[in-house]
């Protein structure tokens, strides 16, 4: 919670105007003990271990999940080379997950509308929530779909794989699906069970 905390002071309230990218390691800067920052844990390189300013996955998986339901452009953004939480803990869909490593494997959007957005993030006494609101009242809203999922093996090894679509639907016109864009295509290696566990499970 304590990165969380200090991280949430750069990125709470962030406006994000027409024409402008947002960055995550732009505003939350290198995560040093001198700025407060603690040891947490951190996804890297298919093993899980700690590191100063751990735990900032969650935050980036809030703005992603979030503006994935604008208009906002996904400009970059890593996906997790492995899958380590079953889908029992699991509250939105698999693949929707982001990395983030200062200084370069980044999370970035581009606003190409004429209207603004901002984010707003909080931690409550148990979750980290947020909203994300725009200046104007859209035409539109955004829902995410997965399709294609999958689980198989290679050799000794499961994986799992997946598809993030973004559908654009009308307010207006009887809910119609306007425009889908597929954002994500996910293959991740499956960390939470043995192989022959896992083929009993199917």
């Amino acid at each position: 919670m304590i990165n969380l905390k200090i991280a949430l002071e750069h990125i709470d309230g962030i406006v994000i105007n027409p024409g402008e990218t947002f960055s995550f390691w732009k505003l939350v800067g290198k995560t040093t003990k001198a700025k407060g920052y603690i040891e947490g844990l951190m996804l890297s390189h298919g093993e899980i271990r700690t590191g100063t300013g751990g735990g900032l996955c969650q935050l980036a998986n809030m703005l992603f999940w979030l503006a994935l339901h604008t208009p906002l452009e996904i400009k970059e953004r890593h996906h997790h080379s492995f899958d380590i939480f079953p889908d029992d803990r699991r509250v939105v869909p698999f693949g929707t997950g982001t990395s983030v490593f200062y200084n370069y494997v980044d999370l970035q959007f581009y606003n190409p509308t004429n209207f603004t957005f901002q984010f707003n993030i909080f931690l409550s006494d148990e979750y980290l929530e947020g909203t994300i609101n725009c200046n104007a009242d859209l035409e539109f809203i955004y829902k995410v779909e997965e399709r294609n999922h999958q689980f198989y093996q290679n050799e000794d090894r499961w994986y799992r794989g997946n598809e993030i679509w973004r559908m654009e639907i009308s307010k207006h016109d009887n809910e119609n699906l306007v425009n889908e864009e597929l954002i994500i295509k996910n293959n991740s290696e499956v960390k939470y069970m043995k192989s022959n566990e896992f083929t009993e499970s199917l």
